[in-house]
């Protein structure tokens, strides 16, 4: 069975939650990464609301000047219709982001 693979991109990320992605069915994760652009350092977080609760992959990690983080490492995250994928920053238009993820597993 094909897979079906899709990128989300969030720029300019700042000091209000972006919305990377909202899953529609049961989607996996397999990759977040997240770049400081701004020109000094800053912290970011990033979490997963499942309509009812904020459930953070990382909370307040630093990211210095010209820093660069790979949320995931080698794990993968299984989100289900209706989860949100959000990031936030302590600094206005700070962060890049750019998230892989396979659409559609079967379940």
């Amino acid at each position: 069975m094909a897979q079906n693979f899709r990128r989300y991109t969030g720029n300019n990320i700042g000091a209000s939650p972006s919305t990377i992605l909202t899953a529609d069915s049961y989607d996996t994760i397999v990759g977040i990464h997240v770049t400081n652009i701004h020109t000094s350092a800053i912290n970011v977080d990033v979490y997963i609301n499942d309509g009812a609760n904020d459930i953070y992959l990382v909370k307040g990690a630093p990211l210095p000047l010209g820093g660069a983080l790979q949320v995931l490492g080698t794990g993968k995250v299984v989100v289900q219709s209706g989860d949100a994928l959000k990031i936030v920053s302590d600094t206005a238009a700070s962060v890049d982001a750019w998230v892989s993820c396979v659409d559609a597993i079967s379940t």
